[in-house]
Protein backbone atom coordinates (compact mmCIF):
# COMPACT_ATOMS: atom_id res chain seq x y z
CA UNK A 1 0.00 0.00 0.00
CA UNK A 2 1.23 3.59 -0.74
CA UNK A 3 1.14 5.15 2.51
CA UNK A 4 1.28 8.55 0.65
CA UNK A 5 -2.23 8.30 -1.01
CA UNK A 6 -3.82 6.24 2.59
CA UNK A 7 -7.47 7.55 3.71
CA UNK A 8 -8.65 6.80 7.13
CA UNK A 9 -12.04 5.92 7.51
CA UNK A 10 -14.39 5.87 10.39
CA UNK A 11 -18.01 4.34 10.81
CA UNK A 12 -19.49 6.04 14.02
CA UNK A 13 -22.26 2.60 14.83
CA UNK A 14 -24.47 5.25 17.50
CA UNK A 15 -27.89 5.13 19.22
CA UNK A 16 -29.63 8.39 18.44
CA UNK A 17 -33.14 9.07 20.29
CA UNK A 18 -36.09 9.55 17.95
CA UNK A 19 -37.37 12.69 18.48
CA UNK A 20 -34.35 14.22 20.96
CA UNK A 21 -32.63 16.49 18.58
CA UNK A 22 -30.76 18.63 20.71
CA UNK A 23 -29.39 14.77 21.88
CA UNK A 24 -28.23 13.74 18.48
CA UNK A 25 -26.73 16.51 17.58
CA UNK A 26 -24.20 16.57 21.18
CA UNK A 27 -23.88 12.42 20.32
CA UNK A 28 -22.60 13.24 16.76
CA UNK A 29 -20.15 15.74 17.92
CA UNK A 30 -18.68 13.42 19.91
CA UNK A 31 -18.43 10.39 17.84
CA UNK A 32 -17.05 12.93 15.36
CA UNK A 33 -14.11 13.91 17.64
CA UNK A 34 -13.56 10.89 18.91
CA UNK A 35 -13.28 9.30 15.11
CA UNK A 36 -11.02 12.61 14.65
CA UNK A 37 -8.70 12.39 17.35
CA UNK A 38 -8.57 8.67 16.13
CA UNK A 39 -6.86 9.28 12.98
CA UNK A 40 -10.07 9.34 10.85
CA UNK A 41 -10.25 11.59 7.73
CA UNK A 42 -13.69 10.43 6.51
CA UNK A 43 -16.15 10.17 9.38
CA UNK A 44 -19.89 8.28 8.02
CA UNK A 45 -22.82 8.34 10.51
CA UNK A 46 -26.48 6.53 10.02
CA UNK A 47 -28.99 7.16 8.63
CA UNK A 48 -31.48 9.41 10.04
CA UNK A 49 -28.88 10.03 12.72
CA UNK A 50 -30.00 13.51 13.12
CA UNK A 51 -33.92 13.17 14.34
CA UNK A 52 -34.16 9.08 14.68
CA UNK A 53 -35.84 6.49 12.41
CA UNK A 54 -39.17 5.72 13.11
CA UNK A 55 -41.58 8.36 12.91
CA UNK A 56 -44.94 8.00 14.40
CA UNK A 57 -46.47 9.49 11.26
CA UNK A 58 -45.10 12.02 8.65
CA UNK A 59 -46.51 14.63 11.14
CA UNK A 60 -43.41 13.74 13.94
CA UNK A 61 -41.21 13.39 11.13
CA UNK A 62 -42.31 16.98 9.38
CA UNK A 63 -41.81 18.69 13.06
CA UNK A 64 -38.13 16.66 13.23
CA UNK A 65 -37.00 17.82 10.09
CA UNK A 66 -34.23 20.54 9.25
CA UNK A 67 -33.51 22.44 6.14
CA UNK A 68 -29.63 22.08 4.50
CA UNK A 69 -29.08 25.27 6.97
CA UNK A 70 -30.58 23.61 9.98
CA UNK A 71 -28.62 23.19 12.90
CA UNK A 72 -27.43 19.51 12.35
CA UNK A 73 -25.73 20.60 9.23
CA UNK A 74 -24.26 23.78 10.49
CA UNK A 75 -22.59 21.49 13.38
CA UNK A 76 -21.30 19.47 10.72
CA UNK A 77 -19.99 22.03 8.98
CA UNK A 78 -18.02 23.55 11.73
CA UNK A 79 -16.67 20.36 12.60
CA UNK A 80 -15.30 19.74 9.55
CA UNK A 81 -14.17 22.62 9.18
CA UNK A 82 -12.06 22.71 12.71
CA UNK A 83 -11.23 18.97 12.60
CA UNK A 84 -10.22 19.20 8.33
CA UNK A 85 -12.28 15.97 7.35
CA UNK A 86 -15.09 14.96 5.44
CA UNK A 87 -18.41 13.93 7.14
CA UNK A 88 -21.31 11.77 5.85
CA UNK A 89 -24.39 11.56 7.81
CA UNK A 90 -28.55 11.11 7.37
CA UNK A 91 -31.10 13.32 8.23
CA UNK A 92 -34.72 14.06 7.86
CA UNK A 93 -34.47 17.04 5.22
CA UNK A 94 -37.27 19.19 4.75
CA UNK A 95 -38.12 20.54 1.16
CA UNK A 96 -39.82 22.85 -0.29
CA UNK A 97 -44.21 23.09 0.44
CA UNK A 98 -43.66 20.31 3.64
CA UNK A 99 -42.30 17.94 2.00
CA UNK A 100 -39.76 15.59 3.25
CA UNK A 101 -36.44 13.33 2.01
CA UNK A 102 -34.57 10.79 3.59
CA UNK A 103 -31.20 12.68 3.13
CA UNK A 104 -27.55 12.46 3.44
CA UNK A 105 -25.25 15.58 3.62
CA UNK A 106 -21.37 15.18 2.14
CA UNK A 107 -19.54 17.72 3.93
CA UNK A 108 -15.96 19.37 3.93
CA UNK A 109 -13.76 21.64 5.21
CA UNK A 110 -15.40 23.80 2.07
CA UNK A 111 -18.85 23.13 3.39
CA UNK A 112 -21.83 21.52 2.46
CA UNK A 113 -20.58 19.54 -0.73
CA UNK A 114 -23.71 17.43 -1.78
CA UNK A 115 -27.12 16.16 -0.96
CA UNK A 116 -28.18 12.82 -2.01
CA UNK A 117 -31.98 11.94 -0.94
CA UNK A 118 -32.74 7.97 -0.41
CA UNK A 119 -34.33 6.92 -3.97
CA UNK A 120 -35.39 3.41 -3.17
CA UNK A 121 -37.64 3.86 0.03
CA UNK A 122 -38.27 0.97 2.47
CA UNK A 123 -41.98 0.25 3.64
CA UNK A 124 -43.25 2.89 5.92
CA UNK A 125 -40.92 5.31 4.44
CA UNK A 126 -42.95 5.60 1.49
CA UNK A 127 -45.69 7.36 3.75
CA UNK A 128 -43.44 9.59 4.97
CA UNK A 129 -40.95 11.17 2.17
CA UNK A 130 -40.49 11.85 -1.14
CA UNK A 131 -38.36 9.86 -2.96
CA UNK A 132 -34.85 11.37 -4.65
CA UNK A 133 -35.02 11.18 -8.15
CA UNK A 134 -31.15 11.83 -8.44
CA UNK A 135 -28.33 9.39 -9.33
CA UNK A 136 -25.57 8.91 -6.41
CA UNK A 137 -23.36 12.44 -6.54
CA UNK A 138 -19.42 11.48 -6.93
CA UNK A 139 -17.47 14.39 -5.34
CA UNK A 140 -14.13 15.14 -5.79
CA UNK A 141 -12.62 15.91 -2.32
CA UNK A 142 -8.97 15.95 -0.84
CA UNK A 143 -9.32 12.93 0.30
CA UNK A 144 -10.37 11.07 -2.94
CA UNK A 145 -13.72 10.59 -5.40
CA UNK A 146 -16.61 10.03 -2.72
CA UNK A 147 -19.79 9.25 -3.29
CA UNK A 148 -23.00 8.20 -1.19
CA UNK A 149 -26.58 6.08 -0.68
CA UNK A 150 -28.69 5.21 1.87
CA UNK A 151 -29.51 1.60 3.41
CA UNK A 152 -32.19 -0.09 0.40
CA UNK A 153 -30.50 1.76 -2.35
CA UNK A 154 -27.76 -0.68 -1.27
CA UNK A 155 -30.23 -3.90 -2.60
CA UNK A 156 -30.01 -2.40 -6.30
CA UNK A 157 -26.86 -3.72 -8.26
CA UNK A 158 -27.37 -0.93 -10.74
CA UNK A 159 -27.51 2.06 -8.28
CA UNK A 160 -24.26 1.52 -7.14
CA UNK A 161 -22.84 0.42 -10.37
CA UNK A 162 -23.84 4.34 -11.22
CA UNK A 163 -21.17 6.07 -8.61
CA UNK A 164 -18.75 2.87 -9.87
CA UNK A 165 -18.83 4.08 -12.84
CA UNK A 166 -18.40 7.24 -12.74
CA UNK A 167 -15.18 6.97 -11.37
CA UNK A 168 -15.63 7.28 -7.31
CA UNK A 169 -13.42 5.20 -5.22
CA UNK A 170 -15.31 5.01 -1.87
CA UNK A 171 -19.23 4.81 -0.91
CA UNK A 172 -20.36 6.01 2.12
CA UNK A 173 -24.02 4.60 3.17
CA UNK A 174 -25.36 5.77 6.43
CA UNK A 175 -28.11 3.29 7.34
CA UNK A 176 -30.57 1.54 9.76
CA UNK A 177 -30.66 -1.90 8.68
CA UNK A 178 -33.30 -3.63 10.79
CA UNK A 179 -32.57 -7.05 12.38
CA UNK A 180 -34.45 -10.15 11.58
CA UNK A 181 -33.95 -14.05 11.70
CA UNK A 182 -31.00 -15.86 9.91
CA UNK A 183 -29.49 -19.00 9.40
CA UNK A 184 -27.21 -19.53 12.99
CA UNK A 185 -23.69 -18.92 12.00
CA UNK A 186 -24.78 -16.52 9.20
CA UNK A 187 -23.76 -13.35 8.33
CA UNK A 188 -26.80 -10.99 8.03
CA UNK A 189 -27.38 -10.33 4.06
CA UNK A 190 -27.58 -6.99 4.27
CA UNK A 191 -23.14 -6.89 4.82
CA UNK A 192 -23.22 -9.82 2.46
CA UNK A 193 -24.63 -7.22 -0.20
CA UNK A 194 -22.17 -4.68 0.88
CA UNK A 195 -19.24 -7.23 -0.04
CA UNK A 196 -20.50 -8.07 -3.38
CA UNK A 197 -21.24 -4.55 -4.22
CA UNK A 198 -17.65 -3.80 -3.68
CA UNK A 199 -16.32 -6.55 -5.03
CA UNK A 200 -18.18 -6.83 -8.47
CA UNK A 201 -17.09 -2.67 -8.61
CA UNK A 202 -14.02 -2.88 -7.59
CA UNK A 203 -15.21 0.06 -5.03
CA UNK A 204 -14.34 0.62 -1.19
CA UNK A 205 -17.71 1.09 0.62
CA UNK A 206 -18.26 2.23 4.00
CA UNK A 207 -21.53 1.20 6.00
CA UNK A 208 -22.88 2.48 8.77
CA UNK A 209 -25.67 1.02 10.64
CA UNK A 210 -27.12 2.32 14.46
CA UNK A 211 -27.49 0.21 17.68
CA UNK A 212 -29.77 -0.08 20.64
CA UNK A 213 -33.73 -0.17 20.08
CA UNK A 214 -36.34 1.86 18.75
CA UNK A 215 -40.11 1.87 19.28
CA UNK A 216 -39.44 -2.01 19.84
CA UNK A 217 -37.01 -2.52 16.77
CA UNK A 218 -33.36 -3.71 17.10
CA UNK A 219 -31.21 -3.43 14.80
CA UNK A 220 -28.24 -5.76 12.53
CA UNK A 221 -25.27 -3.66 14.07
CA UNK A 222 -23.52 -4.27 11.03
CA UNK A 223 -21.53 -1.33 10.31
CA UNK A 224 -18.65 -2.24 8.05
CA UNK A 225 -15.60 -0.63 5.97
CA UNK A 226 -14.94 -3.19 3.14
CA UNK A 227 -12.48 -2.93 0.43
CA UNK A 228 -12.06 -3.08 -3.05
CA UNK A 229 -12.14 -6.70 -3.31
CA UNK A 230 -14.99 -7.34 -1.11
CA UNK A 231 -13.06 -8.06 2.00
CA UNK A 232 -13.61 -6.31 5.49
CA UNK A 233 -11.23 -3.77 6.52
CA UNK A 234 -13.27 -3.46 9.82
CA UNK A 235 -16.15 -5.04 11.16
CA UNK A 236 -19.03 -6.22 11.03
CA UNK A 237 -19.17 -6.45 14.86
CA UNK A 238 -23.12 -7.10 15.71
CA UNK A 239 -21.93 -6.61 19.19
CA UNK A 240 -24.07 -4.34 21.41
CA UNK A 241 -23.71 -0.45 22.24
CA UNK A 242 -21.28 2.14 20.46
CA UNK A 243 -19.03 1.20 17.94
CA UNK A 244 -16.18 3.01 16.57
CA UNK A 245 -14.82 1.00 13.23
CA UNK A 246 -11.89 2.61 11.77
CA UNK A 247 -9.63 0.99 8.19
CA UNK A 248 -7.08 3.05 6.51
CA UNK A 249 -7.21 2.02 2.51
CA UNK A 250 -5.76 3.58 -0.64
CA UNK A 251 -8.94 4.73 -2.79
CA UNK A 252 -6.19 4.85 -5.47
CA UNK A 253 -6.92 1.13 -5.87
CA UNK A 254 -10.24 1.01 -6.42
CA UNK A 255 -9.28 2.81 -10.46
CA UNK A 256 -7.73 -0.99 -11.21
CA UNK A 257 -10.99 -2.74 -12.16
CA UNK A 258 -8.87 -5.94 -13.01
CA UNK A 259 -9.87 -9.32 -11.99
CA UNK A 260 -7.33 -11.33 -14.28
CA UNK A 261 -4.68 -10.59 -17.03
CA UNK A 262 -7.81 -10.18 -19.54
CA UNK A 263 -10.74 -9.00 -17.39
CA UNK A 264 -12.05 -5.83 -16.36
CA UNK A 265 -15.00 -5.69 -14.99
CA UNK A 266 -15.87 -2.19 -16.43
CA UNK A 267 -14.33 -3.19 -19.61
CA UNK A 268 -16.28 -6.38 -20.00
CA UNK A 269 -19.74 -4.97 -19.89
CA UNK A 270 -22.60 -5.63 -22.17
CA UNK A 271 -24.78 -2.94 -21.72
CA UNK A 272 -25.67 -3.59 -25.52
CA UNK A 273 -27.28 -7.00 -23.89
CA UNK A 274 -28.78 -5.68 -20.96
CA UNK A 275 -31.18 -2.96 -22.79
CA UNK A 276 -34.08 -5.40 -22.31
CA UNK A 277 -33.44 -5.80 -18.72
CA UNK A 278 -35.88 -3.65 -16.32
Amino acid sequence: MNRANNVTVACCQVAPKIGDLAYNRTLTERVIRQAASGGAQIVVLPELVQSGYLFHDRSEALSLSEPTDGPAINLWKALAKELNILIVAGFCERLDADQLANSAAMIDAQGLRAVYRKAHLWDEENAIFSAGNAPPPVVETAFGRISMMICYDLEFPEWVRLPALAGAQLLCAPVNWPDGPRPERERPAEVVRVQANASVNRLFIAACDRHGHERGVGWVQGSVIVDADGYPLAGPTELAGEQLLLATMNLTEAHNKHISKLNDLHGDRRPQLYASVG
